[in-house]
């Protein structure tokens, strides 16, 4: 295995993860946006709220590894991802920011139409970070990045491709939020607030898993490159996210929701895997090859090396962190 491999490997371990537990936390959004009313959507926004509290800030921390490792060990491409869907990423970042920002002032609201207002914006950036981050990755998957950066502004992520990428990662997000938040309400005694959420995250999954496959036959023709490595390399890890979504289908509908959590996990981390091993070789689609796209030898060795001892540093104590809050220990 080369270096560039490795540390692009690393990477996308990151990119694995926030898609996952990030995911989950931006998917909460669309629960609390479609909840109701300030009466007929309290216990829901109360069970969001007690979920997410302990682990929203930490999810960044996916992020921002991945931002470091992507410019430290591919420069060229980083820069000519930025210069080209600067307005896409911009507009995911100003979601991050308000949202982050109004979760904590909705706590803290002195009126109920301060309280909704915040709420408000929490849920529509919830929704609009994922659906923009999306679009970066179809971009990127549908070959619109130049090498040398400066892309279209606008039809680089307003095209069929990020359209549906930018959907996708909604709908996923959102699938996963339900799955968990249906554990925490049988967890937290519940069990009708369980027997709601189970109905709308079915429903969810159902939309998302049509939208999954619809999206297959624009991209035939918008992103010929991708779909050629969706049916070839990427078809295993395609049919394992279609069973690994049945499983969780059907274990929401027998109520089985903690054991649910696990198929979930594994059907948005088989989709996220196609669209990667999808697109290889190209780390910039049918523009950059991974192999061409890394910097200096020492830097990719250096970066391995941080890279083990990050996850030897930080990874247990995230895990402890997700561990204590699925068992509720925390809040003994």
């Amino acid at each position: 295995m080369s270096l560039e491999v490795a540390v692009a490997a690393a990477l996308f371990v990151g990119v694995l993860a926030y898609a996952l537990f990030g995911g989950a936390d931006f998917g909460s959004g669309f629960f609390d946006l479609t909840a109701g009313g300030a009466r007929r959507g309290a216990e829901l926004r109360t069970l969001i709220d007690h979920s997410i509290g302990p682990v929203w800030e930490v999810n960044h921390v996916w992020l921002i590894y991945c931002l470091v490792v992507w410019w430290t060990a591919f420069p060229e491409s980083f820069a000519a991802v930025m210069t080209t869907l600067i307005v896409p990423l911009l507009l995911a970042l100003l979601g991050i920011v308000l949202r982050g920002a109004s979760f904590a002032f909705r706590k803290y609201s002195a009126t109920l139409s301060q309280a909704r207002t915040f709420g408000v914006v929490f849920a529509t950036s919830s929704i609009i970070t994922p659906f923009f981050l999306g679009t970066v990755a179809g971009a990127i998957a549908s070959g619109r990045v130049p090498a040398g950066g400066y892309g279209d502004r606008w039809s680089s992520w307003l095209n069929p491709t990020s359209v549906f990428g930018g959907i996708i990662a909604v709908g996923t997000c959102a699938f996963l939020a339900g799955v968990f938040l249906c554990a925490d309400a049988v967890r937290g005694g519940k069990p009708a607030l369980a027997s709601a959420l189970r109905v709308r995250t079915i429903g969810v999954g159902l939309a998302t898993g049509l939208v999954v496959f619809i999206a297959l036959i624009p991209i035939e023709i918008d992103a010929p490159t991708l779909a050629d490595g969706l049916e070839r390399q990427a078809a295993p890890l395609i049919v394992c996210s279609f069973l690994a979504g049945l499983a969780t289908l059907w274990l929401l509908w027998k109520e089985r929701f903690a054991l649910a959590r696990l198929p979930a996990l594994i059907a948005v981390a088989t989709v996220i895997s196609g669209w990667g091993v999808g697109q290889y070789p190209w780390l910039l689609v049918d523009e950059v090859r991974l192999a061409d796209a890394g910097g200096a030898e020492a830097t990719l060795q250096a970066l391995l090396v941080a890279v083990a001892i990050a996850g030897v540093v930080v990874v247990p104590p995230l895990a402890l962190l997700f561990r204590l809050t699925q068992t509720e220990r925390w809040s003994r």
